[in-house]
């Protein structure tokens, strides 16, 4: 939901005023006490956990599509301790034409893969969009695919999120949406993009499009409007493209994302997508700090998020990867306060997350050119456990202590589970109590580590590993 809002709190409201203006519908939730999603598990069985970030080239197009992301970005990524990443493609790059498929597009996105796997990094493959697509200066929807009723569109480049408001996008979400033969051809196009990597070893699965928007109909506030859309159109659409991606793969995972409203604390109002594989995926972005205001502890504004966002996956049964996330400028006073907050929170109720965006440079980029940590994103490089082979009763990093904690009961049967630590000074030691051995014990200063428990043979029970930073 970057800019839009936003502009509202550079003119000077205060974020409650802006909720007043544009969400009369929302009302604040009750943060004490936020359902539980079911985590996020493998063909195993066993509970994991994606960390990671989102990776992306918008700049470039046709043959120079996605030449910004390299084997670099998959391989520092992976050095720091992540396994995950969410590719951004977009439709407009791989069909032009109605009907023709680039090729080359493919092969560049089949190479990404490819350094992903080598890397240890699974993928969601995301089809992306930005106010709709390139009839609107942006990325996302083919312009053959763009119907606008010869309704205006008003560029705004410093609020590009207000272009989603303008009548002519809302006027082509509305056609995307209804149209016959547009739904068919998004329905061939991830068809197409299913037969060609449902094998691939990287794939973990699909984000059906990025931060879908629609129209505001006359008398419908913004909070009325998004619960429509959800409801009415994007719950079809998504059972749609489910369908169509089952005719080619049936193992992957199908990622769903409300409108991009959710992060104002409002509930989603999708519906149930009929599949036995489907991650809820919303975006966790704050109005005040899309703006390039600082975190403001006091407004709540996290628990609130957390308790509207549970609710669906919780009913539905759905685990939680959170798609996107992190503010513009995170070198703010509070800011080292809110990745604690946000990291404490994503770890109580999802089954992981991909930060917004890897990439060497400044404003969103989670390292500069000299591939260190842009402020306070080193927090995101934690201990964690990609895989557990049990059921998990707490696990948790204590950053003050140094020190993460796992907890589990193994059924004792013969599987592995996964920790991850990133590279430190000092590295960091490990011990187990239980029916269950660990190798290594210790992770030397300046590697990252892959630490694996093995439950002893026959023996069931609860096993406790801790990872601490070695003095």
């Amino acid at each position: 939901m970057r800019g839009f809002i936003g502009s509202i709190v550079k003119a000077g409201a205060t974020l409650a005023t802006v909720l007043a203006l544009l969400l009369p519908g929302v009302a604040r939730a009750d943060a004490d006490a936020p359902p539980s999603p079911p985590p996020l598990t493998d063909d195993r069985g066993r509970t994991l956990t994606l960390r990671g970030w989102n990776v992306e080239d918008k700049t470039h197009r046709g043959a120079d599509a996605l030449s910004a992301v390299t084997e670099r970005h998959f391989r520092d990524m992976h050095h720091q301790g992540f396994n995950f990443a969410r590719l951004l493609v977009f439709w407009d790059d791989l069909e032009p034409r109605p009907g023709h498929y680039s090729v080359r597009y493919l092969r560049k996105v089949e190479r990404i893969l490819d350094w992903a796997h080598r890397w240890r990094v699974q993928v969601v493959i995301d089809a992306h969009q930005d106010v709709f697509g390139p009839e609107f200066g942006h990325r996302g929807v083919p312009e053959w695919a763009t119907r606008t009723d010869g309704l205006p569109f008003t560029p705004h480049p410093e609020d590009w999120f207000a272009e989603y408001f303008e009548p002519a996008v809302q006027a082509a979400f509305e056609h995307l949406y209804q149209d016959r033969d547009l739904q068919r051809a998004q329905t061939r196009m991830w068809q197409l993009l299913a037969r060609r990597f449902a094998h691939h070893p990287a794939v973990f699965g699909y984000d059906l499009i990025n931060e879908p928007m629609g129209r505001l109909r006359e008398g419908e506030d913004l909070p009325a409007a998004a619960r429509r859309i959800e409801s009415e159109q994007l719950t079809p659409m998504y059972n749609r493209i489910a369908d169509a991606i089952r005719t080619a793969d049936r193992h992957n995972w199908l990622f769903v994302e409300p409108t991009p409203i959710v992060g104002e604390g409002l509930p989603t109002g999708l519906g149930r997508i009929h599949d036995p594989k489907v991650v809820y995926a919303p975006h966790f972005y704050n109005a005040t700090m899309e703006a390039g205001g600082d975190y403001d502890p006091s407004a709540r504004w996290i628990e609130n998020y957390e308790n509207a966002v549970t609710g669906y996956p919780s009913t539905q049964h759905i685990p939680v990867v959170v798609g996107e996330w992190g503010p513009r400028d995170s070198s703010l006073p509070n800011m080292a306060r809110f990745y604690g907050d946000a990291l404490t929170s994503l770890d109580r109720y999802s089954s992981g997350w991909a930060g917004y965006v890897w990439c060497y440079g400044g404003g969103y980029c989670a390292v500069g050119e000299d591939g260190r940590f842009r402020a306070n994103k080193e927090q995101t490089a934690r201990p964690y456990a990609p895989a557990v082979a049990g059921t998990v009763r707490e696990r948790g990093y204590d950053p003050l202590a140094r020190t993460f904690r796992l907890v589990y009961d193994s059924p004792g049967r013969s599987d592995v589970s996964e920790l991850s630590t990133p590279p430190t000074g000092v590295g960091w030691r490990v011990s187990v109590r239980g029916p269950a051995v660990a190798w290594p014990r210790a992770v030397p200063a300046g590697e990252r580590g892959t630490v694996r428990v093995w439950a002893q043979p026959g023996a069931s029970g609860r096993v406790t590993v801790t990872v601490s930073a070695r003095r």
